[in-house]
């Protein structure tokens, strides 16, 4: 196998090692270089069985049957044939199928993904199949760049079908009756954390995750501060992370701690700090798309409102990538006809629209984004909107470094802690994660080169 060639294929997160996945590689690519276990596949009869198997089945197989349902009525002659996984395990799964065989036709793969499935080309490149369909110019193009730059090459590997994004929740009543401007701006923002803090009513303007997961939501803050569009600097390749301006963002940050925060905010994962602005008098939270149902039956649709990550004054807004999920055709089904009817149709406006309702996700169907369900949920409406605006930016996250989980989690979290606490300034704490992060890119430009 020419590993020159499959070099873009690692190019997005994965919790493997470069020397596991490059082993990977070379076990399932067969002498001819075709698909995984040298099966290429077939474009089959497009009538049959096929075989899918959905990457979150603990909250997305209702749905999934509904689609499914729906797809053989209007195709008789094809009969789809339902796998759910959990999503802890999916990845396993997939690996173990290339070794063994017994892919799927079609999978559902999200971008943390596509680095070991691309690498072990099980995947077909599904961009000319979507040039000739009705789905060409329906899909949200920056979805598209998402799912390409994840698969480190300008070849579409799956069809995206979905995306998270942050929001920062704010509390209207509390807004309200302080008579402050909702926190559209960063400037808003800080300024709303202070004066809605008052410690001794035991109330504060800003609940700061500090526990698991703080790094990527700091790094959100960060860039959506500094408004540095790009996570490596395009002369040097080195990371931006610790640019002056990104440092200066996080000191700013950090210095909510205590001071509009919550003292036990240090050791916040995602559950606490929800359920805490939920319970509480607390009147900004940072979270994504997928709390805000809970969020409505904890306080009521009418005492808070969601937006994307503030805009500078400038009305520039800045955000670093967030996951996109998608569907995935395998290159040994043996009937990609069928499945890639089943792709369009699960992406098609009505099923797409379905899909992302039960879910709470933003669609990639832009016919499906327009639908009444997303206008009603106010959050959702405007992550979309802001991900089709031209002045939105998007830092695309380097998931193709096999070691960015480790920094961006294991190694980084304990540090931005004693950042919190005042024992390590917002420049070290940078300047360690950066020698990190270049060391992790030499590293892999090496391996792959």
């Amino acid at each position: 196998m020419n590993l020159r060639m499959r070099k873009g294929a690692l190019r997005t997160g994965t919790a493997v090692t470069l020397s596991t996945l490059l082993a990977l590689t070379a076990t399932a690519c067969g002498d001819d270089g075709s698909g995984a276990g040298g099966d290429k596949g077939d474009e089959g009869s497009g009538k049959g069985t096929i075989t899918f198997w959905d990457n979150n089945t603990a909250v997305r197989r209702d749905v999934w049957m509904e689609i499914i349902k729906d797809f053989e009525e209007k195709n008789p002659d094809i009969e789809v044939k339902y796998v759910g996984i959990p999503a802890e395990s999916v990845q396993s799964k997939y690996d173990t199928a290339i070794q063994g065989g017994g892919l799927p036709d079609v999978g559902g793969v999200g971008t943390a993904m596509l680095a070991t499935l691309t690498a072990q080309n099980a995947l077909e490149p599904v961009g000319d199949r979507l040039a000739t369909s009705a789905l060409n110019d329906k899909l949200n193009s920056k979805f598209l760049d998402s799912v390409k730059a994840a698969g480190g090459s300008s070849e579409l590997y799956t069809i995206p079908t979905s995306a998270n994004n942050g929001v920062l929740y704010y509390r209207t009543d509390l807004f309200d009756k302080a008579g402050l401007e909702a926190p559209t701006t960063w400037s808003r923002f800080f300024d709303a954390a202070g004066k809605l803090t008052k410690t001794s009513k035991n109330r504060f303007g800003y609940t700061i995750r500090g526990g698991e997961g703080s790094i990527a939501q700091a790094l959100d803050v960060m860039y959506g501060q500094s408004g540095i569009t790009s996570f490596w600097d395009g002369d040097s390749e080195r990371t931006t992370v610790n640019d002056p301006k990104n440092v200066a963002a996080l000191e700013k940050y950090a210095a909510l701690f205590k001071k509009a925060t919550p003292s036990a905010d240090v050791n916040n994962d995602f559950t606490k700090m929800v359920s805490q602005w939920d319970s509480g008098t607390i009147g900004m939270l940072n979270h994504n798309l997928g709390s805000y149902a809970g969020h409505v039956k904890a306080l009521g649709a009418d005492k808070f409102k969601g937006l994307p990550n503030p805009t500078g004054d400038d009305g520039t807004r800045v955000q670093v990538s967030n996951p996109v999920d998608g569907l995935g055709l395998f290159k040994a089904s043996k009937n990609k006809t069928a499945a890639w009817k089943f792709m369009e149709f699960a992406a098609s406006h009505s099923e797409n629209s379905k899909w992302n309702e039960s879910a709470g996700q933003i669609p990639a169907n832009t016919d499906a984004a327009k639908d009444a369900w997303v206008q009603k949920a106010e959050p959702t409406r405007l992550a979309a909107e802001a991900l089709e605006s031209g002045s939105t930016k998007i830092v695309q996250l380097p998931y193709y470094l096999p070691d960015w989980n480790t920094i961006s989690k294991a190694d980084n979290e304990a540090n931005f802690q004693k950042v919190l606490l005042g024992k390590e300034s917002a420049k070290d704490f940078l300047d360690t994660m950066a020698d990190q992060l270049n060391k992790a890119q030499d590293d892999w430009k090496q391996q792959a080169n």
